[in-house]
C-alpha cells in the first residue's frame, strides 16, 4: 500500500512533524485542524463558532487538495475544551456536513495551543 501525502497553502502549513494529510487506500486521513490562518500562520484565537468555522474551513480545504471532499467525510473526531459549547457545536456541523452525516466522536480534551477545538477526519477519495 503506497502513502502520498497532501499539502495545500490554503490550510495551515505544519509547523510539527507530521503531514496535511495522508492519502492511502482510497482514503484520506486528515490531520488534526484548530484556528490558525494559513494565510499567516498565526493562532486566531477568537469566539467558540469563529474558532470551529476557522478548523472546519482549513479541514474543507485540505480535502479539496486531496480530491475529496466535505460530502466524502466518513468519520470525524472532535476535541472539545469545552462540553458546554456541544450545541454550538452540533449548529455549525450541520452546515458544513450534508446528510448522511458522517460517523462522529466528540471528546472533551483540550486541544494544543489553548484552542477550543480541534477537528479531524477520514473521507473517500
Amino acid at each position: 500500500m503506497e502513502r502520498k501525502a497532501v499539502t495545500t497553502s490554503e490550510a495551515p502549513i505544519p509547523k510539527a512533524p507530521y503531514s496535511q494529510a495522508i492519502i492511502a487506500n482510497g482514503f484520506v486521513f486528515v490531520s488534526g485542524q484548530v484556528a490558525i490562518d494559513p494565510k499567516t500562520g498565526e493562532p486566531v484565537h477568537g469566539s467558540f463558532e469563529d474558532e470551529l468555522k476557522l478548523a472546519l474551513n482549513n479541514m474543507k480545504a485540505i480535502l479539496e487538495a486531496a480530491g475529496s471532499s466535505l460530502d466524502k467525510v466518513v468519520k470525524v473526531t472532535i476535541f472539545l475544551a469545552d462540553m458546554s459549547n456541544f450545541p454550538k457545536l452540533n449548529e455549525i456541523y450541520r452546515q458544513f456536513f450534508p446528510e448522511p452525516f458522517p460517523a462522529r466522536t466528540t471528546i472533551q480534551a483540550q486541544p494544543p495551543g489553548g484552542f477550543q477545538v480541534e477537528v479531524e477526519c477520514i473521507a473517500m477519495l
